[in-house]
């Protein structure tokens, strides 16, 4: 795994394992990184990332609108 190192401003007020959340929850979304990476990233299961996702604002359904139609129309 790479390290990556961050200079924060010190008015910041953000702690380790929100910042990293944050982090992972927006590389999920994007698709850059599976979910058991995101949950890596932050240092937890992947069960628990799951569970915090929604506090965060991410979802776990990684579907744009046009897709969750296509899926609902080919059913």
């Amino acid at each position: 795994m790479k390290t990556l190192t961050l200079n924060l401003p010190d008015s910041l007020d953000i702690e380790e394992f929100e910042a990293k959340m944050l982090f992972a929850g927006q590389l999920y979304e994007k698709g850059k990184v599976t979910l058991g990476q995101a949950a890596d990233i932050v240092g937890i299961s992947k069960r628990s990332f799951i569970e915090i996702m929604g506090r965060f604002g991410f979802s776990v359904f990684n579907y744009s609108v046009e897709d969750l139609k296509r899926e609902i129309s080919n059913v």
